[in-house]
């Protein structure tokens, strides 16, 4: 374990540039807080653990392949992205997904801004036996800290993605692989779809929804009924409601 106590130290340095998009695609590497996803992430890798100076580590947590800095309580609120922190962190690399055997089980999005919404489809995506997930350009960074936060740790079970939307659509139409849009337009009541093996559902911005262009290459496009006076429903709750039918 090394110890750093000065907000000056290159390493806090390194570690607060990591709240920015821009300074985590350029060292390829994240932030992840709390017990919780640290001991999910040390499953699947960790470079650096941070701790407190005041807390203790689980004693089934295995930190031999990584290096552990022990800090003050202050840094670790200057280096955390949430107001209560609980005084732990680790550092990870992003992964590249391995493209071996095509999955089946598709949930594609399409320009979803906010990161709690990203976050609890992942961790929804994961839950209902989702094979992958494929984020379309516009949809807000992966690695944003509350997006992480509300994955609850699912980002490191389900691999997930960064790809062209039209494209990608294409090849699975090409797999024969069912593509069904959510929108009203040209829809069916989604209980009214039949269930198939193979399938991606693809979900739109929470307020535009999917691209046109997007909704003209599906094989259907379906729409879940709306029985009170509400005009919507939130898109992560619909994103359960559609892929729990389709498994």
């Amino acid at each position: 374990m090394k110890r750093i106590d000065s907000v000056k130290n290159p390493r806090v340095k390194a570690w607060k540039k990591l709240k920015t998009r821009k300074e985590r695609e350029k060292e390829g590497l994240f932030l992840v807080e709390g017990y919780h996803l640290v001991e999910e992430a040390l499953k699947h890798g960790v470079r650096e653990l941070i701790m407190s100076e005041d807390i203790a580590l689980p004693n089934h947590w295995d930190v031999k392949e990584c290096e552990v800095y022990i800090v003050p309580s202050s840094l670790i609120r200057e280096i955390a992205d949430t107001e209560t922190t609980q005084g732990i962190l680790a550092v990870c690399e992003m992964r590249e997904e391995d493209k071996g055997k095509p999955a089946e089980k598709i949930l594609l999005i399409d320009g979803i801004q906010d990161p709690g919404n990203l976050g609890t489809i992942i961790r929804t995506a994961e839950a209902s036996g989702i094979e992958l997930v494929v984020l379309g350009k516009g949809t807000v960074d992966l690695y944003n800290g509350k997006t992480i936060r509300s994955t609850q740790g699912a980002l490191f079970h389900v691999p997930i993605i960064r790809e062209d939307l039209g494209a990608f659509i294409s090849e699975l139409k090409e797999r024969q692989v069912p593509v069904y849009g959510t929108s009203l337009k040209n829809a069916l009541p989604y209980r009214e779809v039949e269930k198939s093996e193979k399938f991606a559902i693809l979900l739109g911005n929470e307020g535009s929804g999917v691209k046109e262009e997007y909704l003209e290459m599906t094989t259907q496009n379906l729409y879940i009924p709306i029985i009170g006076k509400s005009e919507s429903l939130n898109v992560a709750v619909a994103a359960g409601i559609v892929l729990y039918h389709f498994v």
